[in-house]
């Protein structure tokens, strides 16, 4: 009854405690980690350094689902508490002393760690993790608050076929006397536990250099080396470029950047080592489509804004995501130009304009703001800060707050006041306006655009005199053609068709693809649905573009406008692929399933392969298209149903989402849902408590 009754005290103090421990200081955590894919499961010992900052009696650690096999303080066993989100200690904790806290536990993440393909022979297999925020505690025993900072250092133990990639430096690879080898990572300064990651996988490496000495560790698939310049290009000019913009060293020992299949985002900047989703790893000729440099420059500049200096709780959220967005603007300007940040600059402000138009403005102080809100409003935000205080404050006073909260928490308000003591004047005008205030200045930042770039301005020109012009198509042409003749950027030039492409002649459109841009017939293909006879020629040249984008909406548009000769564009183009979603490879398969005279006695070869590419060995990306393409057409057979289901519960909740929204409507067809009903006896018993959830 005792220790019943001292249990429960400890749990009741325990479910009043403060996320952050303040009595208390973690310095340092070893953690060594195997996982075991087959079961999901991660074990792992981890001991932590801390200091008693003044005498207390408990601590604690985040421990989601966890089992622990023993519990040591000082390397003594010791009783816990284990709430299944928390594991605690009761001890008399004397001021000024040094602890070790050693944890030995096992747990089966339920996110945070994410084992992909294992079950399936034939698809890749990683593993891979994601903790933004506070998951980290899913699989290891951490800190669910981003203020308390910690040198981790991780020792991870796996099979020796892999590569094993994690924070920090590479100090050994062990090899162990079974199939595995443990490869030591060490860290050297502290940083928030969400932003420990790991990636186990099949990959090779490129090796770069900074001009600072930073080694830059390019990782990829042993199958794409012929795509590492294309995927990675620039990654040194970046660094180097922000490096010297911001004005600070960058902090850590190196940088790794690593894709992986299925990833929950983009990419995630934990420290050192950003993870991001392989659709960025593209060729040379998906470059101008998708390329990754936005993204490579994001999630870099993150380790100063974000890594280095960490927000103290959501309020500050903009220290983060604003900055990140706005210094990778800034990098794709010095690689792309002026004009090419201005128009992502007017890009941004008319989606912000748009959310604002919905009665959806947001303030930059809101934690729950959106995305659009953090990234483009807060980039929005630092550009017109530099405006008005100038390049030169603006920089001194990025430096001063960096250095000043380095391996620190900071709030907006020590961001505010670093920049108030670099101009040397008030800044509560700004913070009123650009951060407090849910509206975005559209007309006045439309303005400004102008004044920054002629391209911008002579685009509002048009669109002002277009509107006002009589409802002639000729008279709005003739205003269209005549600042046609003037721009001189590709940019503007793709604009013009993609905005008024409605009031063009086919004479215009003509021309237009005579000047052998990429980017402008890219512009004239999109915008283009039915073609005439006398643009069919110049049309079927866009099938040899070295433009994917381009080669695909041509086909569709060719295969559309000309029935007689849809056989022959698709022996043209059945051999194309397209970028790593497959672009033109699912259109095409869906197009030859439709045309009757097309080699019919393949079809059912063709709907097979469609229906393939809907299975977990591909991307959500291409199993998304496929899913659509096939609902459009011919529709799913038993074997993309159960695809279909298992993808109702996969890891990435945007692809789960629209898996459960399509699934949901196609069983209210009972002949679909009777199908399903059939199959369920084939899904396993997630999918059968979701099929049976879904029928209620």
């Amino acid at each position: 009854m005792k220790l019943f009754c001292q249990l429960f005290l400890m749990f009741t103090m325990l479910s009043s405690f403060s996320q952050k421990q303040e009595k208390v200081d973690f310095i340092r955590a070893e953690a060594h980690i195997i996982p075991e894919p087959k079961e999901k499961r991660v074990n792992g010992v981890i001991t932590y350094e801390f200091k008693a900052l003044e005498n207390c009696s408990y601590i604690f650690l985040d421990a989601i689902e966890m089992e622990f096999t023993s519990v040591l303080l000082n390397y003594k066993k010791k009783d816990f508490l284990n709430t299944g989100s928390k594991i605690s200690i009761k001890h008399n904790f004397k001021k000024g002393k040094i602890y070790f806290f050693t944890l030995e536990y096992n747990v089966k993440p339920k996110q945070a760690v994410y084992f992909v393909g294992w079950d399936d022979d034939k698809s890749i297999n990683q593993i891979w993790t994601q903790g933004q925020g506070k998951y980290t505690s899913h699989w290891l025993p951490s800190f669910d608050d981003m203020t308390e900072k910690v040198e981790f250092d991780l020792i991870l133990t796996f099979d020796k076929k892999y590569k094993v990639i994690a924070n920090g430096k590479l100090n050994d690879i062990i090899k162990n006397k079974d199939a595995t080898k443990t490869w030591v990572y060490n860290m050297d300064k502290p940083m928030s536990s969400y932003l420990l990651a790991f990636a186990i996988g099949d990959y090779k490496v490129s090796n770069v250099t900074s001009e600072s000495g930073i080694p830059i560790e390019l990782y990829y698939y042993p199958n794409d080396s012929l795509k590492v310049e294309a995927t990675y290009r620039y990654s040194q000019r970046i660094f180097n470029f922000l490096e010297d913009e911001i004005g600070v060293d960058y902090p850590w020992l190196n940088y790794k950047q690593i894709p992986v299949k299925d990833f929950l985002y983009a990419g995630m900047e934990n420290t050192g080592t950003t993870i991001f989703l392989d659709n960025y790893v593209i060729d040379s000729i998906g470059f101008i489509d998708r390329n990754y440099v936005n993204i490579n420059a994001h999630e870099l500049a993150h380790q100063w804004f974000g890594n280095l200096v960490t927000e103290k709780n959501g309020n500050s959220h903009w220290l983060h995501e604003g900055f990140a967005t706005y210094y990778s603007y800034l990098a794709e300007k010095e690689i792309f130009g002026d004009a090419y940040y201005y128009w992502k600059l007017l890009d941004s402000a008319e989606e912000l304009n748009r959310q604002q138009l919905n009665n959806k403005g947001e303030s930059l102080l809101n934690p729950k703001a959106s995305s659009l809100t953090f990234y483009e409003k807060g980039a929005w935000a630092l550009h017109a800060l530099r405006e008005e205080i100038g390049g030169t404050a603006f920089k001194k006073g990025v430096e001063d707050y960096l250095s000043k909260n380095q391996f620190k928490n900071a709030e907006i308000v020590d961001f505010i006041s670093a920049m108030e003591k670099a101009c040397g004047k008030s800044l509560d005008a700004f913070h009123d306006k650009w951060l407090k205030s849910k509206t975005f200045p559209y007309k006045e930042v439309e303005g400004h655009l102008a004044k920054k770039s002629k391209d911008i301005q002579m685009l509002q020109y048009i669109k002002e005199e277009v509107l006002i012009a009589s409802s002639s198509f000729l008279a709005k042409e003739k205003i269209i053609k005549g600042y046609w003749d003037k721009a001189e950027s590709e940019d503007l030039k793709s604009r013009i068709i993609a905005t008024f492409s409605e009031f063009l002649s086919e004479e215009f459109i003509l021309n237009a693809l005579h000047t052998n841009n990429l980017k402008i017939r890219r512009a004239v293909a999109k915008s283009t649905i039915k073609i005439s006879e006398d643009m069919k020629k110049t049309f079927e040249g866009l099938l040899l573009d070295n433009c994917y984008s381009t080669q695909e909406n041509a086909l569709y548009a060719l295969w559309s406008s000309f029935p007689k000769e849809r056989s022959a564009y698709l022996n043209q183009t059945q051999s194309l692929i397209g970028l790593p979603n497959k672009n033109i490879r699912l259109l095409w398969l869906t197009l030859a399933m439709v045309t009757p005279e097309y080699k019919s006695l393949k079809t059912a070869d063709y709907y097979k392969e469609l229906v393939s590419y809907t299975g977990a060995t591909y991307s959500t990306e291409i199993r998304t298209s496929s899913f659509q393409f096939l609902r459009q057409t011919i529709g799913l057979d038993n074997e993309s149903l159960k695809n279909l289901m298992a993808a109702a519960s996969h890891h990435s909740w945007q692809f789960k989402k629209y898996s459960r929204n399509l699934l949901s409507e196609l069983i209210q067809d009972t002949e679909i849902k009777n199908r399903v009903s059939v199959l369920a006896k084939e899904f396993n018993n997630k999918e059968n408590v979701y099929f049976k959830s879904l029928l209620e």
